[in-house]
């Protein structure tokens, strides 16, 4: 069984377009934890997802997975880690199932129907498979989008706006995917303008500040 994993931000910063954003940012999330990043629109929020996820590169200080910076453990990092932005990353002329095939097999991993029917029905998708993605709604898309966190099993989960397109009972079903994850171990760090309560696990807050 793996250890514990820990994402550690030690005097973290961004700059961009010649404007530093935020900086000095330290902070310790922990298995079983999810970390709420908050500020007002600008401030940085995604930057600094993206840079959690190796989309950007760190501007000051750095970024530690397991007590290692995760530039020096690239690819084992990347194994750990499922990214979701707020756009869903979808192939509009492929299939739900190819869609979800595809997106597992780039992450090195096969499913079968039988695992695909499951999480398609845990997310009110059921019989959705051999839709084109193109004919779902933008809150079926966002579902599918969604859906792959149930697929993956990397602990540390980087969710950008994951509440976004979602109807009242999407967002309980996803809160409750989320809260399943940290009760198993995993960490989550997440943003969105819908302060949405994880289960009974309190969030711990990172509020970014305009310099």
């Amino acid at each position: 069984m793996k250890n514990p994993p820990t994402l550690t931000f030690a005097k973290l910063g961004c700059s961009k377009g010649g404007r530093q954003l935020f900086k000095n940012v330290d902070c310790t999330l922990t298995a079983g934890h999810w970390l709420y990043v908050a500020g007002v629109n600008g401030v940085g929020k995604t930057s600094l997802l993206r840079m959690v996820c190796g989309l950007s590169s760190i501007g000051a200080g750095d970024i530690l997975w397991n007590g290692v910076p995760i530039h020096a453990q690239a690819d084992a990092y990347h194994q750990d880690l499922c990214y979701l932005g707020h756009l869903n990353g979808l192939q509009e002329s492929m299939t739900v199932e190819e869609n979800l095939t595809f997106i597992t097999a780039l992450a090195g991993r096969t499913i079968g129907p039988g695992q695909t029917q499951k999480v398609l029905t845990r997310f009110g998708l059921r019989g959705r498979s051999q839709q084109l993605v193109r004919h779902l709604s933008q809150g079926q898309k966002r579902r599918v989008a969604l859906s792959r966190l149930a697929l993956s099993p990397a602990r540390l989960w980087v969710l950008d706006e994951p509440y976004v397109a979602m109807d009242e009972a999407g967002v309980k079903m996803l809160a409750d995917l989320i809260a399943d994850h940290l009760q198993h171990g995993g960490l989550a760090v997440v943003t969105s303008h819908q302060r949405v309560p994880i289960g009974d696990i309190p969030a711990q807050m990172l509020e970014l500040q305009v310099l």
